[in-house]
Order: C-alpha cells, then sequence, then structure tokens
C-alpha cells in the first residue's frame, strides 16, 4: 500500500468539508413561528377557563347558608336515586 496515495485521497476528502463549512455561515436561516386561527381561538378559550374563578358563588352560597342555619334538607328517596344511576354509569 502506497502511503502517498491514501495522503492525497485524505487531502481531497479535507478539502471538501472545508468546502461545505464555509458555504454555511453565508447562509442565513430564520425560525418563524405561524398559530393559525384555530389556534389562537383554543389560546383565547385557555385564558378565559383560566381566569374564570373555580366555585360559582352564585350557586354556592345558598347552599352554604342553608347549612350553617341548619335548614338545608336532603331528601333520601333522591339521594338513592343519585346513588344508583351513578352505580350503573360505573358497572
Amino acid at each position: 500500500m502506497r502511503i502517498e496515495a491514501y495522503n492525497q485521497v485524505q487531502q481531497l476528502y479535507q478539502a471538501k468539508r472545508a468546502e461545505k463549512t464555509q458555504k454555511s455561515p453565508a447562509a442565513s436561516k430564520t425560525d418563524r413561528l405561524q398559530i393559525s386561527s384555530f389556534g389562537r381561538d383554543i389560546q383565547i378559550a385557555k385564558a378565559a377557563v383560566a381566569s374564570a374563578p373555580d366555585i360559582r358563588e352564585e350557586f354556592t352560597a345558598p347552599i352554604k347558608a342553608k347549612i350553617q342555619d341548619e335548614t338545608y334538607e336532603v331528601s333520601n328517596e333522591r339521594f338513592a336515586e343519585k346513588l344508583m344511576e351513578k352505580y350503573m354509569e360505573m358497572r
């Protein structure tokens, strides 16, 4: 095996690598982000949900008042019906 031939081939490959790396910096690339109108709508909906309170006081305030006054009553029949409905859903 001739070492000279190997050195010449190696120099050829190194020269091509240098050309490729020199071309890269000249090309300027920029990243762009585009959000579709559907994506914007989802972002708006998420923001609206995040700003809404977790508990709606207009519904819970009367129940809290009845519990504090000890006047809140639960119908046993209705409770049993709801319990059975949930049980059947889980089956």
